[in-house]
């Protein structure tokens, strides 16, 4: 076994003449080969090496020195050479030795040595040594130096905390208390403070009430052990001097330094629930906000803000004014949570407040010197949209503004403006005529597709008066330019009706000619071109390089685009028919339109673009030329009233889902009704502060309502407990695990279950996957029938399956050889580390896109119903569908979901399953994992083909077997083949059928 030590070091290992070569260079004179021989020393003992016959030449040629860099490496040997025999336990008699030194340097004038050697009996663990040096060490608390009196408390407190230190010294509280009532120096004043918080926290307790007038003068060093010590003592039963308690605590809100003010703030939350403590705190965080500029330290305010926000919202919601303030920071993330807790401090009193808040930040992100001005730009339009849905009436007041906004470069701002737009105008009725307008004016500006068909979806159902339709139409058409889009000339000169008579200052001319053969035999060139402005102050809004937007997307290819054009026109002309009095302008308008679509149509079937016209655009337009030429009533209605009601349902269903939500995330409490209520109404208010009584009222609630509850009850307790060790091996074992985020705790309880004294017990662990043990195995002795709890910590680096796997080794007396009992595996199931998330649609596919590991399973399981199949997936996986019930229901014997889930570390898993029913009443199918690493693709796979085979009939069979190989699992651990990386172009997002497959 490797003993404990502070470091390791590589180094090659000793031989019998380097020890040689070091023993000559300390026997020497020279101070330089001293040093470095004491160096190399030290390295080969950290290594390993035990050097045994060395320890004499250092006592002999190195004590006497007086050179300080010998003498501090001097103490470094010391601290790591073997000081105990091996076989007794008892301390080796050569170390007598050193004591004397050791008091001579207790004693030595310079301070430094005296310092560093106070330092070095801190790490000193042997009574037999420590003893003699007890007087020196105390002589040095009234040295003229805080230097020697600041470590001379440290080795008080450590000797003190030894197994039987309060044999070595029985009056160190009060020899120490003593020393802190005189000292001045910060730091010797904070040790000798902890001294007393540790071993005799009564004294620390008096010492602190004895001066709560002066602790806001006191150094923040000691402030810091004050606000612990007040922590460690409030979570005791008695709270009699609470009151005293939290008035430090207030005190310390003032404080000059940061930190002491974060933790007063925390300490203060933690103590009491008084609105008046909680708004303190609160207050505390905000200006702690505003005052750093560090961003990690933002996120981290922010965060604790987000907690108070969870527990008292009704306080939180006063200081949303002084949160949002903490925009100003140029970090993304920091603006991302401040966003994200200011709208959930949302009332009917500061909504206006907050839109305009967020309406100025809106004007200033059109500064082109802001970093990242386009995604800080999306982040408040999607602020101002959550706002607007819940509290509608003040959408008014910045969709105009937003519109502007249409045209953005960021193309994922301009879709969350136009999808708020789509949504604003649907629920405010009142500002249907002004936002209809404002969407034809600043139409020519948007440069994105999706934009364009959102703008062009509201143009056809919104629209409702003669004058918008006719303006509506005459939008589409300048946008579209002059038909037809492209021109066959006989004499091969390329021509375009679009283009004007003057060239276009700062334009360029994309154009395209290639030889077609006419009917008649003869050659012509066919062309096509448009032109794209570069960005000119110069060019004119009504210019055409400004307002084809929709011409220079449809001959780049976009069919889909034009067959919204086309149904846009197709509504807006059969609404036109209704409300348009003449029925020549409505023939007329028809006719352009069906001009516009034929049009359309014969640039998808000509040879100029490289890729034609799709079938379902081709289908589209062609029937929205069938409908402008025969229309009936039913089939008007379907386009004129059953879209928008679709589009009002599908509002009212997102509205029910996110108010389901709320109230799934709302705390539930429950109280007993014999449960005791203490009614401090009922007792005497003499000497209880205002502060005091606003706490005592909100424990009489809670206790009330039931919210004090347990952290875990025993039932789920016991769930957690996992057998280790068969029932007939000599050592029982068993473990709990505790999951938290970052970590894994093991609280292992041993048990003797032989007549015989074990010793030198030993539990050795390993890990597989991304887990690593933090502490080194102990060896314990065990006593007959006796058992011994042993806690061991894992830390975890990231969202993976993982396993531990071990063993505990021990000797007895009767036995010389060392007996092993091997440990049943402990599996780290992925579901500890993933919770159920939402996400938007928009975001879901970008990220489908973007990330590269898919693991694909094939769908085998027993379930005949498809729904059926899909809620066990839900439940077995802990994540969230994000398919709405409504795109679920029906039967067809097809079923296509998507499932989304956020890991503790932060990563995205992204689960979409497409199962279909085949004939034989069995489900098909795949289910496909994407996520941006590969450790959760794997795990969360694993478990999918775990837990598919069954519903709620399935019970996952036991272990037959109480110890497995590890072979087996390696083998399962190292199948790294399961999931791969997607080639670049592979980022399909599948809807209905698989469309991406794995190279």
């Amino acid at each position: 076994m490797e003993k404990p030590c502070t470091l390791l070091v590589h180094f090659d290992k000793g031989s019998p003449s380097m020890a040689n070569e070091i023993k000559a260079d300390l026997e020497g004179s020279d101070v330089a080969a001293k040093v470095d021989a004491m160096k190399r020393a030290i390295m080969l003992l950290l290594n390993g090496e035990t050097l045994p016959h060395l320890f004499i030449t250092v006592v002999r040629y190195v004590l006497p020195s007086e050179d300080h860099t010998i003498q501090k490496l001097l103490l470094l040997y010391l601290e790591i050479v073997d000081k105990r025999d091996v076989a007794s336990g008892k301390v080796l008699p050569e170390m007598i030795l050193i004591c004397q030194n050791l008091r001579n340097n207790l004693q030595h004038p310079n301070e430094y040595i005296r310092g560093v050697t106070l330092r070095f009996l801190c790490r000193l663990n042997e009574p037999e040594l420590l003893e003699p040096l007890v007087p020196s060490i105390l002589a040095n608390l009234d040295h003229r130096h805080h230097f020697i009196r600041r470590h001379a408390l440290s080795a008080i407190s450590a000797i003190y905390r030894l197994p039987h230190g309060d044999q070595l010294l029985p009056d160190a509280p009060e020899v120490v208390e003593r020393a802190l009532t005189g000292e001045q120096d910060a730091s010797a004043r904070r040790n000798a403070f902890l001294m007393l918080c540790a071993c005799a926290q009564e004294r620390a307790v008096a010492y602190l009430l004895t001066n709560a007038e002066r602790v806001a003068e006191w150094p923040d060093l000691l402030q810091m052990a004050a606000v612990d010590l007040i922590r460690k003592v409030c979570r005791s039963p008695n709270r009699a001097d609470k009151g005293r308690y939290i008035k430090i605590i207030i005190s310390l809100l003032s404080a000059p330094n940061s930190a002491v003010v974060y933790e007063s703030a925390g300490a203060l939350v933690s103590l009491s629930s008084a609105p008046t403590a909680v708004r303190a705190a609160a207050n505390t965080y905000c200006q702690l906000l505003s005052l750093q500029s560090d961003n990690n330290v933002k996120l981290i305010v922010l965060d604790r803000l987000h907690e108070l926000r969870a527990s008292h919202r009704d306080v939180m919601v006063d200081v949303v004014m002084d949160v949002l303030r903490a925009l100003s920071s140029p970090n993304v993330d920091v603006r991302r949570k401040v966003l994200d807790l200011v709208l959930d401090l949302l009332t009917p009193r500061n909504v206006e407040e907050v839109v305009m808040y967020l309406k100025k930040e809106v004007v200033k992100t059109q500064a082109g010197d802001l970093e990242k001005g386009g995604e800080y730009r999306q982040m408040l339009v999607q602020a101002i949209h959550s706002c607007a849905v819940e509290y509608p009436e003040v959408a008014g007041s910045v969709v105009h503004l937003l519109m502007d906004f249409l045209g953005d470069t960021n193309v994922a701002a301009a879709v969350d403006v136009v999808l708020f737009v789509r949504e604003i105008i649907e629920t405010n009725p009142k500002l249907r005529v002004s936002m209809i307008q404002r969407l034809i004016d600043t139409f020519y500006q948007i440069r994105a597709s999706r934009v364009c068909s959102c703008a062009l979806w509201i143009l056809g159902e919104y629209s409702l008066s003669l004058s918008e339709v006719e303006s509506a139409i005459s939008t589409i058409k300048q946008c579209l330019g002059d038909l037809p889009f492209y021109t066959v000339s006989e004499e091969g000169e390329s021509t375009d009706a679009s283009k004007p008579a003057q060239p276009v200052v700062n334009s360029v001319t994309v154009s395209s000619r290639r030889p077609v053969v006419l009917a008649d035999g003869t050659y012509a060139t066919q062309s096509a071109a448009t032109e794209t402005a570069i960005s000119s102050p110069a060019v004119a809004p009504g210019s055409l390089s400004s307002t084809q937007n929709l011409r220079s997307l449809i001959l780049s290819g976009d069919f889909f685009l034009a067959a919204v054009v086309a149904c846009t026109l197709t509504k807006l002309v059969l609404r036109l028919e209704e409300v348009q009095p003449s029925k020549a302008e409505a023939n007329k308008a028809s006719t352009g339109a069906l001009l516009i679509m034929v049009s359309i149509l014969q640039l998808g079937q000509s040879s100029y673009l490289p890729h034609p016209i799709d079938n379902d655009s081709y289908d589209r337009i062609v029937l929205c030329v069938r409908l402008l030429c025969n229309t009936g009533d039913d089939v008007r209605k379907v386009w004129l009233q059953s879209c928008r009601q679709s589009f009002t349902k599908m509002l009212a269903e997102k509205q029910f889902r996110e108010t389901e939500e709320m109230k799934a995330k709302a705390q539930i409490s429950h109280a007993q009704p014999d449960d005791l209520i203490d009614f401090y109404h009922l007792k005497s208010r003499r000497g209880m502060s205002q502060l005091e009584l606003e706490d005592a009222v909100q424990d009489d609630l809670k206790a009330a309502t039931g919210e004090f509850t347990k952290d875990a009850d025993d039932a789920n307790r016991l769930n957690r407990i996992l057998q280790l060790t068969g029932f007939s091996d000599p050592v029982y074992a068993e473990a709990y695990v505790t999951v938290h985020h970052y970590d894994i705790v093991l609280d292992v309880t041993v048990i003797n279950r032989t007549k015989e004294t074990l010793q030198n017990l030993c539990l050795e662990l390993a890990t597989m996957g991304d887990l690593k043990l933090v502490d080194r195995p102990q060896n314990y002795t065990l006593a007959p029938e006796s058992s011994k709890q042993i806690r061991a910590n894992i830390k975890v680096s990231s969202t993976e399956t993982g396993v531990i796997f071990g063993n505990i080794v021990y000797e007895t007396s009767n036995v010389m050889e060392r007996s092993v009992v091997v440990l049943n595996d402990i599996h780290i199931d992925i579901m500890d580390y993933i919770s159920p998330a939402t996400c938007a649609d928009v975001a879901f596919r970008n990220m489908w896109a973007e990330f590269e590991w898919e693991n694909k399973v094939a769908v085998n399981t027993v379930i005949q119903d498809e729904k059926e199949f899909l809620d066990h997936i839900i439940k077995s996986t802990n994540m969230k569908c994000l398919t709405p019930p409504s795109a679920l229901d029906g039967e067809c014997g097809f079923i296509a979901a998507n499932l989304y889930a956020k890991s503790v570390f932060g990563e995205d898993a992204l689960v979409n399953i497409s199962v279909e029913k085949q004939a034989d009443g069995k489900l098909s199918g795949y289910i496909r994992i994407r996520s941006k690493t590969q450790g959760i693709a794997l795990s969360l796979g694993d478990k999918i083909t775990l837990k598919q085979k069954g519903g709620s009939s399935f019970q996952e069979k036991p272990r037959s077997k109480p110890f497995r190989n590890n072979a087996e699992e390696l083998e399962a651990m190292q199948r790294s083949d399961t999931a791969r990386r997607l080639h670049p172009a592979q980022d399909s997002f599948p809807i209905a059928k698989e469309s991406a497959v794995i190279p």
